[in-house]
């Protein structure tokens, strides 16, 4: 075995460190196991952390997210590997799995940084921010966002110009160009796959003009607009800067079609939908906000009370099928729809759109192991053999999935499903 791959044991390994994983590895840490938790991201805390208010509450998602996230961090049974990916997965026997893992390097000490951003005011280099969803710009020396866990700086270094003013400028000297991907082996006895989900791509409908229209953005560039992290201090159009007086929502974006590859609900739309227009409402209380949708699906608890809320505000609903948008001169943008109650089509003006893009499965998870071993439904999410009765069971013993992993869900449901999990996966572990 080569010299440069290190190697270490865990009782249990969580793969991915949003919601459902921190959930899972501070469950199994609190029983007193020791836990692996992997994270590709600079940041535990996964989508979660960066959303504005969760429904039909509108409780601070940062305020839910950050206490969890810090107590993760401080467990002394959780080990954290954040900008690290799983590779390789092999079973070696009951309670035995390997696990190839790379490290990748952020150019900065962990250890030794404090977080001052000075690096981050040094920096030359101007880049799009990916955690404010390109709205605005970052440096090439960063901190991911203010409640970032880690609250370490990284060098991005594709973009970085090697110019050296972030290490003339770093008081602690933690900035290490020299680092390189650390490779390791890990041995652990269970596993629990919490990789959450991916967001729908609006470019894959280009009749929304996502891409083409500046004043067309995703649900996410709002939720950022909206966070108490905000890049603005209002809500601006991407367009010219302007405070929009008229808003619309495109529901079913990437969800429930069969033409763009994702015929399922992604369970949430609706109701993120609904929780926007009510803060939009509160932001800018003289705004006109309109939502387009197919059905409204307001399942869960508190739910139909919420849209009714909303309605009451003064949020305006049209069930129609927006057939395509097209931009004027002025940058305003003209939705064409078919209104199904009237059942005839129509045109209307808006001067900023917001694209609720569905969430699609992130099936990485198959590539880690041999062909079949682990299981994917017909949607790409994990497969569950019995869904009622244990829903975080998958087609490989000792494999267990947590969270939106499995199939979409919202937030109270994904701490559940990681309730389920780290239940499942401590019984596996003392089981004899």
């Amino acid at each position: 075995m080569p010299g440069n791959i290190k190697e270490a044991s865990f009782d249990a390994l969580v793969i991915g460190g949003g919601i459902a994983g921190g959930e899972a590895a501070l469950n199994l840490a609190n029983n007193g196991f020791s836990v692996l938790l992997v994270e590709k991201d600079l940041s535990i805390g996964g989508k979660m952390i960066l959303l504005s208010k969760v429904f039909p509450t509108l409780d601070c998602s940062a305020c839910i997210t950050t206490p969890k996230v810090s107590e993760i961090s401080r467990h002394p049974g959780i080990k954290i590997f954040t900008r690290s990916e799983v590779t390789h997965i092999v079973k070696r026997g009951e309670k035995l799995f390997e696990v190839d893992i790379t490290k990748k390097p952020r150019y900065v000490a962990e250890e030794d940084c404090t977080g001052c951003q000075l690096c981050e005011t040094a920096c030359p280099v101007i880049v799009p921010d990916q955690y404010q969803y390109d709205l605005v710009g970052r440096k090439a020396a960063f901190i991911p966002f203010s409640i970032a866990s880690p609250r370490v700086a990284a060098i991005d270094i594709e973009n970085c110009t090697l110019c050296g003013a972030c290490e003339k400028a770093c008081p602690p000297q933690c900035i290490d160009f020299t680092q390189k991907e650390e490779e390791y082996i890990v041995r652990v006895k269970a596993i629990i796959i919490a990789t959450g989900f991916n967001l729908f791509d609006p470019l894959l409908i280009p009749r929304f003009g996502f891409g083409i229209f500046k004043n067309v953005i995703t649900s996410m560039q709002m939720e950022r607009q909206l966070a108490p992290t905000r890049p603005f201090n209002t809500i601006l159009r991407p367009g010219d800067g302007k405070v929009p007086c008229k808003i619309a929502y495109v529901l079913c974006t990437g969800s429930r079609d069969a033409t763009v590859g994702n015929p399922i609900c992604s369970q949430i739309c609706c109701m993120y939908s609904i929780k926007q227009a009510q803060l939009l409402m509160g932001a800018l209380p003289m705004a006109d906000v309109t939502i387009y949708y197919i059905n409204i699906r307001s399942f869960g608890k508190g739910f139909e009370e919420f849209y009714e809320q909303a309605k009451g505000m003064g949020v305006n609903f049209i069930k129609g099928k927006i057939g395509k948008i097209t931009e004027n001169e002025k940058g305003d943008l003209i939705l064409r729809y078919e209104d199904i109650n009237e059942n005839r089509l129509k045109e209307t003006e808006h001067d900023l759109v917001v694209l609720s893009v569905g969430s699609i499965a992130n099936h990485d998870a198959a590539a880690w192991f041999s062909d079949g071993e682990l299981k994917l439904d017909p949607f790409n999410f994990i497969y569950q053999p019995d869904s009622l009765a244990s829903p975080a069971k998958t087609s490989l013993g000792g494999v267990f999935v947590a969270g939106t992993a499995s199939g979409p869900m919202d937030i109270p449901d994904s701490i559940l499903s990681a309730g389920a999990a780290s239940a499942e996966a401590i019984s596996y572990l003392i089981r004899q």
